[in-house]
């Protein structure tokens, strides 16, 4: 799923292909920091060290913070509720959305 807002800030899937070990290199530090921040939440469900607390702060304010904390955990949680289900589908199509509150 993709929101319209994100497609008209210039996300295309050329952009979302991108997304994988090495992230780093090829986003600026801003998206870079929310990727790192989506790792953590997705896979050591840890508070993110020092380092990567100052960079959050840095780059985002805190209700940008919760937005995406929020956002990443919704979308986590059901894919697990689907998986658990057996409904998530083999494949699936990207879908454009209206971004919310827009």
């Amino acid at each position: 799923m993709r929101f319209d807002s994100a497609r008209a800030a210039g996300l295309t899937e050329e952009t979302v292909d991108q997304v994988e070990d090495g992230f780093e290199q090829r986003f600026g530090d801003r998206e870079a920091a929310a990727l790192k921040l989506t790792d953590l939440l997705i896979t050591k469900v840890v508070p993110p060290d020092d380092t990567l607390a100052r960079e959050l702060k840095y780059h985002f304010t805190a209700a940008e913070l919760v937005e995406l904390s929020l956002g990443v955990g919704l979308f986590l949680g059901m894919s697990k509720v689907l998986i658990t289900l057996g409904l998530e589908p083999k494949e699936m199509p990207v879908t454009v959305l209206p971004t919310p509150g827009a």
